[in-house]
């Protein structure tokens, strides 16, 4: 059975939460308090530190890692820490996990890049061994041989810089039992400059990366899309900016091609910090919405 995550969460990287037990608490209580779900936390640490600070703080908040890189989380770590909080804390933490990318991984851990997937399905056989409920595991995953994995070895997927139409393609290959909690950031901005240039920063990094760019050319972008920081098509395909109605009707267009769940990322001119500004204005306009 899989966690209860429900049709909406919030993501937001590690970097962005604060550093101390304490004030991640506090801050996961203020979220639980505005009806949100589930958090998602970027670039998840394998000590689960963090999500053991949030899950601790609250009664009822779900925690997914999106995702935990099996280049440098090593499996029996993740699955020790794992246990014990599944244990404190039944039902409520979804392990995210991905291959990453080529030259960060290169980069960061001096391992030749080879064979990503057959290294991920043996990092998940270890999993297996070592008890962690494979529904109590995603995968990020965007082209068809990861989303075919994600939905035979796992809960389902988390496909990162999606869009409503890569959902319609990822349901139609994972059938309609496997859980597709697609990522959407949005920008909470009416005016096209600013929004877009907020936009921007928040994709720029991702379209350097082969992953992503290769993922966005079978969805029809070209390279003139996707040169530079990208074109105003593709930032306003990737990102859903404007007032919260065009906001909630995007996040209803992945609902519609088959997701499950929407991750939700707001990008902010401030991206070291979270914003919770933004998500009590979010969350308040999905609970108006859920109310009947």
């Amino acid at each position: 059975m899989v966690l209860e995550v429900g049709r909406i969460g919030l993501w937001a990287a590690q970097r962005q939460w604060p550093t101390d037990v304490r004030s991640r608490a506090e801050v996961a209580a203020e979220v639980a308090a505005m009806g949100i779900p589930t958090v998602w936390i970027g670039a998840a640490s394998g000590d689960l530190e963090l999500p053991a600070a949030i899950l601790d703080g609250t009664e009822g908040l779900v925690v997914g890692t999106s995702i935990l890189n099996i280049w440098t989380e090593k499996a029996d770590i993740v699955a020790d820490h794992y246990a014990m909080l599944a244990k404190a804390h039944p039902d409520r933490l979804l392990l995210g996990f991905g291959v990453g990318h080529r030259g960060p991984v290169e980069k960061l851990t001096g391992r030749r890049w080879e064979r990503p997937v057959e290294v991920l399905l043996d990092y998940l056989d270890t999993l297996d061994e070592l008890g962690v409920p494979r529904s109590d595991q995603a995968l990020a995953a965007l082209g068809p041989r990861m989303l075919d994995i994600a939905a035979r070895r796992s809960a389902g997927a988390l496909p990162y810089l999606a869009t409503p139409e890569h959902t319609r393609r990822a349901r139609e290959i994972m059938g309609p039992d496997a859980l597709l909690a697609p990522e959407q950031k949005v920008v909470l901005d009416t005016d096209p400059d600013s929004a877009r240039a907020v936009a921007r920063k928040g994709i720029g990094f991702y379209l350097g990366l082969p992953n992503y760019a290769n993922n966005l050319r079978r969805l029809g972008f070209t390279e003139a899309d996707l040169a530079g920081s990208g074109s105003d098509r593709l930032v306003d395909a990737l990102v859903a900016w404007g007032d919260l109605d065009t906001v909630l009707a995007r996040i209803a267009e992945h609902h519609q091609a088959g997701a499950d769940h929407v991750a939700v990322q707001v990008l902010t001119p401030t991206p070291s910090q979270l914003p919770l500004d933004q998500w009590g204005r979010l969350a308040g306009a999905i609970n108006t919405l859920a109310s009947p």
